[in-house]
């Protein structure tokens, strides 16, 4: 066991080669994760996802349905998991001490994101980094109706996991090769999905200034 972590550790962010030592249960676990426990902000999300859909394309080392599938569930049941954490937990979350695992300074933007943006947060936060972790916890802590809150998790969810791994499926079909370049097109990904945070950060410089 010890062995299969350190193991994991060592490819987290070598996205092929850990989707092809773990495949589909590692990325069942990464997406639950990232999703639905506080310590998982770390964890590797949209490009990950746009990884494992190139690579369904263009080696077969996975299905793209099964894929779809397994992946939707995970990101479902995972927001779930994290709302219940909020709800259970309340506000007593955000007196909680950092630590390696956890930042309550994400929590913090987080609830300014959902302050902002209501229930949406939990559709629109599939597509942020970090704050996907921590707005189904937030939405807990707000006691947010779960049925309301389910409704726009699976909505999320399957939002999410679609678009990602299709962009890579159908890059991987439609251009030849392009397993060689598979760290450029994650480092695309990862800047794109950043921007909205940088965005955010501004418009928060910005306020500070005026």
């Amino acid at each position: 066991m010890i062995e299969a972590f350190q193991e994991f550790f060592s490819r987290l962010y070598q996205f092929d080669e850990l989707i092809r030592w773990g495949g589909y249960v590692v990325l069942v676990f990464i997406v639950f994760a990232e999703t639905g426990l506080l310590a998982g902000f770390f964890l590797p999300g949209d490009s990950l996802l746009v990884t494992a859909g190139l690579l369904a394309a263009v080696d077969g080392v996975l299905n793209i349905w099964v894929l779809n599938l397994l992946l939707c569930v995970a990101a479902i049941i995972g927001d779930t998991t994290g709302y219940w954490i909020g709800y259970h937990l309340g506000p007593r979350i955000f007196n909680r001490e950092d630590s390696f695992f956890f930042h309550k300074d994400h929590l913090v933007r987080t609830k300014k994101f959902y302050d902002k943006y209501g229930p949406k947060t939990i559709v629109i936060a599939r597509f942020v980094p970090i704050v996907r972790t921590f707005a189904p916890t937030v939405a807990g802590v707000g006691k947010m109706k779960y049925q309301q809150f389910l409704l726009y998790n699976i909505v999320g969810g399957i939002s999410w996991v679609f678009s990602m791994t299709l962009i890579g499926y159908f890059l991987g079909s439609a251009i030849p090769n392009i397993e060689k370049y598979v760290h450029w097109v994650i480092l695309v990904v990862i800047f794109l999905s950043f921007i909205p945070i940088i965005k955010e950060w501004y418009s928060h410089q910005k306020q500070k200034t005026n």
